[in-house]
């Protein structure tokens, strides 16, 4: 247990925000809960580096642990960079931005809007065409204000998606006679789990 007894709110403000889930969890919010009732170990953000370890013993009054290798390894702060004459509009990538940093539109151009990019990698693993890459940025990964707006476009994303899904399902029940709806959310999602397994083995090997 740890001595000390802290909020999942005060985890949660150290860490980088990026929610790319290298961590073993679906998201920034959800570790800082498992942190915060030791269910996980304060070495577990490969993002956030030595930087965010030290800032999370200090807080719950631990000692430092060195990132756990088991989690990935921290990187230069990069951000994902789409060629446009590769891609082909799939959608694929916006769907799997956890901060909306992605635009465009079915069988139209993407594009990264790379102020907003959090270099979470999730993105990568679904392209068809492997037309998405990773470039160095220099950024500070942990700066209080890139993650506070990471935080907030998340959750706004969440929220987003949420009210989609609510509005879905009011559609399906107003037609129950149309399974269409249904089987393209079917395969939405498998779509969605095979990149992340795809991202998780990736990380194993790298």
């Amino acid at each position: 247990m740890n001595p000390v007894r802290v909020t999942p709110e005060a985890i949660d403000d150290l860490l980088p925000q990026t929610q790319c889930r290298q961590c073993g969890y679906p998201g920034c919010r959800p570790y800082a809960e498992a942190v915060a009732t030791s269910r996980a170990g304060i070495n577990q953000c490969a993002p956030g580096g030595d930087e965010t370890i030290r800032g999370l013993a200090a807080l719950l009054d631990l000692p430092f642990t060195p990132l756990d290798p088991a989690y990935g390894e921290t990187k230069p702060p990069a951000a994902a960079v789409i060629d446009e004459a590769l891609c082909i509009g799939c959608t694929l990538c916006i769907k799997a931005c956890p901060v909306d940093a992605i635009a465009g539109a079915a069988r139209l151009m993407h594009t990264v809007i790379a102020a907003e990019c959090t270099g979470c990698e999730l993105c990568v693993p679904p392209c068809p065409v492997n037309c998405i890459s990773l470039v160095q940025t220099g950024r500070n990964p942990a700066g209080k204000e890139r993650s506070a707006l990471a935080r907030q476009r998340y959750l706004a994303r969440c929220g987003r998606m949420e009210r989609e899904k609510a509005e879905r399902t009011a559609r399906l029940l107003a037609a129950p006679d149309s399974g269409a709806e249904s089987r393209k959310a079917a395969t939405i999602d498998r779509v969605m789990r095979r990149a992340r397994e795809r991202l998780r083995e990736r990380k194993r090997d790298a």
